[in-house]
């Protein structure tokens, strides 16, 4: 009698939660990455030699990334960096290591160039940070600082603190 009580008031076992098999830990040697926005469209390119992907981390480790960041008016950035790391949902990258970045001049938009150091990149929102000193060139001037944000919708590049700024005289108008 005693066995049939214990069997009646233990409790039922748990449901298996799992749905689907787990992912697994995996390599890729030269590929190319293409990130997507909430919409669908195209966020992010990266193409490298090397990712890797851990079990239980849906983040990416990407070695030597050669990157196309999509601006919203054919403004594109294009860059390199050391190592890359890109969250599960790809709304973050990480640009470890020396980053440097070129933007063409598209339309009213001029050519710039970056050269920082260890960036954070917010895919969905454009923006880009980084506390490293960093050098911002764009036709006519060459600014230096500590630390720098950037807008890449409204392409607005800006250093936080120690600024410097070299201007090249323009030619006279005759």
């Amino acid at each position: 009698g005693t066995q049939l009580l214990v069997w009646w008031l233990k409790p039922l076992p748990k449901a298996n939660e799992m749905v689907g098999p787990p992912r697994s830990s995996y390599t890729l040697n030269d590929f190319t990455l293409d990130g997507l926005g909430e919409d669908g469209t195209p966020s992010f390119r990266l193409v490298a030699p090397y990712l890797a992907r851990r079990q239980g981390d849906d983040s990416l480790y990407v070695n030597a990334p050669v990157y196309t960041i999509y601006g919203p008016d054919g403004a594109d950035w294009h860059g390199t960096s050391q190592y890359a790391w890109v969250s599960s949902d790809n709304s973050l990258v990480k640009l470890i290591g020396k980053v440097d970045m070129q933007r063409r001049a598209v339309g009213k938009i001029k050519a710039a160039e970056v050269h920082t150091a260890d960036a954070t990149l917010w895919t969905q929102d454009k923006k880009m940070a980084s506390a490293a000193p960093s050098v911002i060139q764009q036709t006519g001037s060459i600014l230096r600082g500590v630390g720098m944000k950037a807008d890449l919708k409204t392409h607005t590049l800006e250093l936080l603190s120690d600024a410097q700024g070299t201007f090249l005289p323009q030619p006279r108008k005759h």
